[in-house]
């Protein structure tokens, strides 16, 4: 017979291992807590801009054709500023002690849709260390895309400064913790209804009716033990005095 779950039996469920559910929701938001605190490193954040326009040969000629070619020209650039060839020179300029896939991993290169800027983002443990790389690769940049592409059509809009009091862009301390919470909730609730199922336990009579599928014909309550403590104390004392017990 296919066995089918009201509602009813979801909450008593979830009332039934509340204490459980709440104590692994505290306990997963306490460890990313402490691993968002203590033990990830907080990585810091550092951009500066390129802007790509017309050759310097052409000035006298801007047109929107000009411009097309230019923004065109942005997925290309964006592929050079990350290749091994300028990521090798700005580590010897800067003498950086990691390969140019490790100094790959750190750089983000950017542009919005139909726009001449390119946004170079460096992430690095250390926020001054950040704004030295992404000011170096903009400066390598600009001057090697003259060899590269034969053009001389970039110029850096902004530099990369560190601000007075630099606040890591991660760990994310809150969003960590709040992720934890519900996938504390989801995990507590999951191990709650496995723990249901695996009890095939009889404690109530609707057990009975439910598993067996037999009547119930009555039901024997249970006295509260502080009754059964009186009453057996009145037992001995009326023993004790040669009495019998009349039945009432």
């Amino acid at each position: 017979m296919e066995e089918t779950i009201s509602l009813k039996e979801i909450v008593d469920v979830l009332k039934k291992r509340m204490k459980m559910i709440l104590l692994i929701t505290v306990i997963a938001a306490a460890i990313s807590g402490v691993v968002s605190f203590f033990v990830l490193t907080p990585i810091y954040q550092s951009s500066t801009q390129l802007l790509v326009n017309q050759s310097q040969s052409d000035q006298q000629y801007v047109d929107v054709n000009q411009v097309r070619t230019n923004v065109e020209l942005i997925n290309t650039y964006n592929e050079i500023i990350k290749s091994p060839f300028i990521l090798d020179k700005v580590i010897d300029e800067l003498s950086l002690e990691q390969t140019h896939a490790e100094l790959n991993g750190q750089v983000n290169v950017t542009s919005a849709q139909n726009s001449q800027v390119i946004e170079v983002t460096v992430e690095d443990p250390n926020p001054s260390k950040a704004a030295e790389i992404a000011n170096g690769i903009a400066s390598v940049f600009q001057t090697e895309i003259v060899e590269i592409m034969n053009v001389d059509n970039v110029n850096i809009l902004s530099v990369a400064d560190v601000s007075d009091d630099p606040s890591p862009v991660k760990p994310n301390p809150t969003l960590n913790i709040a992720i934890a919470i519900v996938i504390g909730l989801m995990v507590g609730v999951g191990l709650a209804f496995l723990l249901e199922y695996m009890d095939n336990t009889i404690k109530t009579e609707h057990d009975i009716e439910k598993h067996l599928g037999l009547p119930v014909l009555g039901t024997i309550a249970r006295m509260p033990e502080e009754e059964t403590k009186a009453t057996r104390r009145r037992t001995r004392q009326m023993a004790m005095r040669g009495e019998t017990i009349e039945s009432k």
